[in-house]
């Protein structure tokens, strides 16, 4: 049998462009920094103030707590889950720790006031993970009960008082300047320091996620989590580590959060679960688990935070807020659906 050659002089079929639907479909997070630039460059025609440094520091400032719940919310719908408990975390060890350094340890370095509340809030969340994993239900359901259980605890056992009076060494880190200017105005302009911890936790996410075997189990159990068992992944690690880890950051979250207002108030940060959750489903992470990437959500945190503090930029009043963010929601989720289908 006499095999033919290919002629090299035939024509070699051209391959089609992929479409940006396509490209969109297979990179999800493009969409929500698609709407980040259009929302950004309507804000910016409407009012020019927008790009102004004073602003953009504004919303770098606003972006620090904001992002770091949202990378361990990514952690928990990449592993197949959902977490609601993690503002009561927050407010916890920020109320309890920033208590005890003002009546029993005062003089406390805030580096280690940082470690301790980070070291907190990772084994309230390994709580949540082996409850999960121990009970076997839904982590919606254990993160509801923990949610009311932790600020229970806060406010019969802890205290319910505002602290307005900060040890000196928290108010300093909270004043302290990466970098400042003076504006149009006049006004002394400051990005603060405590700004590194959210890109700093963003590319440990990101190599813990792209890196490292753990980042492998996490998306594996949330793609099938039987599977995931039957490659030999343990469940159970993977649940603590991955509820500790969001606990953790709630922790840092936490004492930022403090140290930048410079005061403590144990009812604070209740009712942004839905807008940190809405942050990382707009940036391409799916309830059902599995899927997610850093970049979206860090978008998607960003998108958030230009809606939350640019709609009175263009005479839209604040009170539109979750208006608009829900919109964002649904349309993401309609075409989420869709490119599933």
């Amino acid at each position: 049998m006499v095999q033919e050659l290919p002629n090299p002089a035939a024509p070699v079929p051209e391959r089609k462009p992929r479409s940006i639907g396509a490209l969109f479909r297979r990179r999800p997070e493009l969409v929500s920094l698609s709407i980040l630039v259009a929302i950004c460059v309507i804000i910016a025609t409407a009012n020019p103030t927008f790009l102004q440094a004073s602003s953009l520091v504004d919303m770098a400032r606003a972006s620090v707590v904001t992002g770091l719940f949202a990378l361990g919310v990514f952690a928990i719908l990449a592993v197949g889950g959902i977490d609601v408990s993690f503002t009561a975390i927050a407010a916890l060890t920020m109320y309890s720790l920033t208590l005890f350094v003002i009546n029993i340890y005062p003089t406390a370095p805030v580096a280690l006031i940082i470690c301790i509340a980070i070291v907190g809030g990772a084994i309230l969340g390994a709580l949540n993970g082996r409850l999960v994993h121990t009970l076997q239900v839904p982590s919606l359901i254990v993160t509801i009960g923990t949610q009311y259980l932790f600020r229970g605890v806060l406010l019969a056992f802890v205290g319910t008082v505002w602290l307005m009076e900060l040890p000196p060494q928290m108010v300093d880190f909270g004043k302290a300047s990466l970098l400042h200017f003076d504006s149009a105005n006049g006004a002394t302009v400051s990005l603060p320091l405590y700004f590194l911890f959210f890109p700093a936790a963003a590319v440990l996410t990101w190599v813990m996620f792209n890196k490292t075997m753990m980042g492998r189990a996490i998306f594996a159990t949330g793609g099938n989590a039987d599977i995931a068992a039957r490659l030999g992944y343990n469940q159970r690690l993977v649940h603590t580590f991955v509820f500790a880890f969001t606990g953790a950051l709630a922790g840092l979250a936490g004492i930022i959060h403090v140290c930048a207002n410079r005061m403590a108030n144990p009812f604070d940060l209740v009712g942004t679960e839905i807008e940190v959750i809405a942050a990382v489903v707009l940036g391409g992470a799916r309830i059902t688990g599995g899927t997610g990437s850093v970049f979206g959500t860090v978008t998607g945190v960003l998108l958030i935070t230009v809606v939350n503090n640019s709609l009175v930029l263009v005479g839209i009043p604040s009170t539109w807020q979750r208006v608009v963010g829900g919109l964002f929601i649904l349309l993401a989720a309609a075409f989420f659906v869709k490119r599933q289908k």
